[in-house]
């Protein structure tokens, strides 16, 4: 699963919602991204939020110690978190 469509799917279990266009103060349009949840700890601790059910959270852990496997999960990258996240949610896509 590529980078993109994985912060894509976490940002659409978050409750965001594709806008295709934002204007900011100058009154110039751009495209709106979702946050960079692979590279951003902060961004993904808010994801986590989502998993509030308790047999969620099991699950995600479980699939956060495999992906991990030797080190803590403590430090878990924040691209190893989405891609548990991602599992646990049931969004994970495997390459082909």
């Amino acid at each position: 699963m590529n980078k993109e469509k994985q912060r894509i799917a976490i940002a659409e279990a978050c409750g965001w919602k594709p806008n295709p266009f934002q204007m900011d103060m100058r009154g110039q349009v751009f495209p709106q991204s979702p946050p960079d949840y692979l590279h951003d700890l902060n961004a993904m601790a808010k994801a986590e939020k989502v998993l509030i059910l308790d047999c969620e959270w099991s699950t995600y852990l479980d699939r956060l110690s495999v992906i991990v496997a030797e080190g803590s999960l403590v430090h878990a990258t924040s691209a190893q978190r989405a891609e548990a996240f991602l599992r646990t949610i049931g969004k994970w896509e495997d390459d082909e």
